[in-house]
């Protein structure tokens, strides 16, 4: 009996902890510069760990192997094909002249443009998370000493302390949503949606030790439009909803994810699918017209690539988003790699190992950028539409910007794509015409 009663006054003690220091103020939206302290002290250590790795090399230095290039495996050649090809024609054609698409399609197999973005990001240091760094040596005693206290540090205080912050959360988030739900539809129930939303998410970024930097607050998404940003993580819609409501949209679920569709629906106009009627691509459109035509709705939240990228580039955006009209509000994203790896490699960790991995990380830092509104020009189709819109994204946030489809993650290039390149390669090469 003592033992419980023990047990159940340290679970007290905590519960008051986390109520009274880090839940209530971030539902209130203050800091008490208890998060403030801890980036210090982490923006310290690592430091200090990247400094010992450098000295450390150094002594190493002869038997260490050879770095490799910042950019991957390989050193690439970056001059356009055309180009390439319109050298090769200054005589005429060699058995030689093969050699150039050889040797792009050895580039292609040791380390293509496209699979490498569904990997993690490389790291320039370590950042005391992982011993598995291709750049990373045993290097110190007092190194190894500072990954042990830090491996201590994550599993038995910050893990604990995250997964009360987010069961909280969602628990309130479910709760809240459903008592307001049953209000009749009017100002008072939008009012307290967006309260109950913006509290919950709040929390669930506390309890990710996330640390946001918003910019060009004027330009945020306004009622009745749409809002699209580059898609590396599910806590992607998280890290907007702390700063602004939205409404999601996406394929009906089941289990816990679909408890919450089902409370926060009742509170707020989200617009979700059965998976029936997600193929159906004009019922899908037909329905966030609807939606955006009402400008007393909140804005629509769409990650138009439709699958997490690294946090490197940006991939192709699905024109669906941007046949729908109405204002498109651009935000770019982009994580910090160096405190935690936000991107989820769906095809290697299930949910819940992915959020494991999340909340034993040392924080999500990121930046999000709200670019200026932008709608569609009148001699512009939906597809160039996107890629304007993703142009803007990648410049902002500093990514690259590739025209491959993210579906590439899961599916087999399309046979109708291959065939058109190697029309692009014959044309070429009998120089009647080139690439348009």
């Amino acid at each position: 009996m003592e033992v419980m009663w023990a047990v159940g006054q340290l679970g007290a003690v905590w519960l008051a902890v986390v109520l009274g220091l880090v839940m209530l103020p971030s539902a209130l939206g203050i800091s008490l510069g208890i998060s403030e302290a801890y980036m210090w002290v982490l923006v310290k250590t690592l430091e200090w760990a990247t400094i010992r790795l450098q000295k450390g090399a150094k002594k190493l230095q002869p038997q260490m192997p050879r770095t490799p290039t910042a950019n991957g495996i390989i050193e690439r050649d970056e001059t356009p094909m055309e180009k390439e090809i319109t050298l090769l024609h200054r005589a005429d054609f060699e058995f030689s002249h093969i050699f150039y698409f050889c040797r792009k399609g050895f580039e292609a197999i040791v380390e293509d443009e496209v699979t490498q973005r569904f990997s993690s990001e490389e790291l320039l240091s370590w950042n005391l998370l992982t011993r598995t760094n291709v750049n990373f040596h045993y290097i110190s005693l007092r190194l190894t000493v500072v990954w042990v206290i830090g491996v201590i540090v994550r599993y038995c205080f910050l893990l604990p302390l995250r997964f009360t912050l987010a069961a909280i959360g969602i628990t309130s988030m479910i709760v809240g949503t459903t008592a307001v739900g049953q209000l009749p539809n009017g100002s008072v129930k939008n009012y307290l949606s967006e309260v109950v939303h913006l509290t919950c998410s709040r929390i669930l970024v506390r309890a990710l030790s996330g640390t946001i930097h918003y910019h060009n607050k004027e330009n945020r998404p306004q009622k009745g439009g749409i809002c699209v940003a580059n898609h590396t993580s599910p806590i992607d819609a998280i890290i907007l909803t702390n700063d602004g409501c939205y409404a999601m949209v996406g394929q009906v679920h089941g289990g816990l994810m679909g408890i919450i569709q089902r409370a926060t629906v009742k509170a707020c106009p989200h617009v979700w699918f059965e998976r029936s009627e997600i193929k159906d691509r004009h019922l899908v459109t037909k329905r966030l017209r609807e939606h955006v035509a009402d400008k007393s709705k909140l804005p629509i939240l769409i990650f138009p690539e439709g699958t997490c990228i690294n946090n490197t580039s940006v991939m192709m955006f699905k024109k669906g988003s941007f046949e729908i009209g109405g204002t498109i509000y651009p935000v770019a994203i982009k994580y910090d790699p160096q405190f935690g790896d936000a991107f989820w490699n769906s095809s290697k960790y299930n949910i819940v190992s992915y959020l494991l991995r999340i909340m034993t990380s040392w924080a999500i830092v990121c930046n999000v950028w709200y670019l200026p509104p932008m709608v569609r020009k009148e001699d512009e189709d939906a597809v160039q539409f996107a890629n304007r819109v993703r142009s803007a994204i990648a410049r902002q946030g500093g990514l690259t910007e590739l025209p491959w489809d993210g579906g590439l993650k899961r599916a087999k290039v399309k046979d109708t794509f291959k065939e058109e390149q190697q029309k692009n390669y014959s044309k070429m090469l009998v120089r009647n015409g080139s690439v348009g």
